[in-house]
């Protein structure tokens, strides 16, 4: 290819906007080999670079990839959604989850919880084991630990 014809390709930049399709497949743990998400099947979806919406490790795997581009990549834990951090297993108290989730909810292990920050933003956990006076949560992201697959087909870049 020459110079001339390379210079009407666009490349992801940590600004742009794509419309690409993306498959996440576990690549570890007891899961390995299923499909986290995938919209090859369905609607392109589209991502803002440097919003947030892909852990930073996920994004950088696709800086520098051409608009038409095709590619798969394995990325470790840490360059996905990060080690698990055992710190990030907490007991919660029955008055705290109550003031969060509502007195009269109820939970088995496995549910989702949302929690309010002190900061007024939002955190989810995991809840792993409830009894009379608490309950364990999992706050590590649910891929955390987690090495991962991305294949990836870049539809457009702006």
């Amino acid at each position: 290819m020459s110079a001339a014809a390379d210079s009407t390709h666009v490349f992801v930049r940590p600004d742009s906007y794509l419309t690409l399709h993306y498959r996440i497949v576990l690549a570890s743990g007891p899961a390995e080999g299923s499909t986290f998400a995938d919209t090859f099947t369905g609607r392109p979806a589209t991502l803002q670079m440097g919003m947030g919406q892909w852990a930073p490790g996920m994004e950088a795997a696709l800086l520098g990839q051409a608009e038409g581009s095709v590619f798969s990549k394995t990325l470790a834990p840490a360059e996905a959604y990060g080690d698990r951090n055992p710190d990030l297993i907490q007991r919660v108290t029955r008055a705290m989850l109550a003031e969060h989730a509502g007195a009269d909810a109820t939970f088995e292990p496995g549910d989702l919880v949302e929690f309010k920050a002190p900061n007024g933003g939002r955190y989810s956990g995991i809840l792993k084991s409830l009894d009379d006076t608490g309950a364990v949560f999992d706050f590590n992201h649910p891929l955390a630990g987690t090495a991962l697959r991305l294949d990836v087909e870049i539809l457009g870049v702006l």
